[in-house]
């Protein structure tokens, strides 16, 4: 049996993780509506999301005037495509716009902003 990590090991091993890089969607199930955005950081760009869409501050117009009418219970976060971690940021950069692209024709969605 292995013994658990020492709270230095624990922080070190965070501090390592590459924040998961990729396309997402926000749906808003009460009207069908399908926003699509890419992300450098997809953890940090739902928080964010979430975090500003209750404070009535959201930079997408439309999905804020859905949030105040439908209500958080009725918006999903989803991952549509992740990429490698050890893609480089030049390629990653043009990767991430070209697949946000892709899916936001693929699912009739507006394009969000990069995060």
């Amino acid at each position: 049996m292995s013994e658990p990590l020492s709270k230095k090991e624990a922080i070190r091993k965070f501090k390592e993780q590459k924040p998961a890089r990729g396309i997402y969607a926000v749906r808003c199930s009460a009207t069908g509506h399908v926003w699509v955005g890419s992300s450098r950081n997809l953890g940090a760009t739902r928080n964010g999301a979430w975090f500003s869409l209750r404070n009535g501050s959201h930079i997408e117009k439309s999905m804020q005037e859905e949030w105040n009418t439908y209500g958080e219970p009725e918006f999903q976060f989803e991952i549509l495509q992740t990429l490698d971690p050890d893609l480089l940021p030049m390629a990653a950069a043009d990767l991430l716009k070209e697949k946000s692209s892709h899916w936001a024709a693929q699912l009739s969605a507006k394009k969000l902003l990069p995060g």
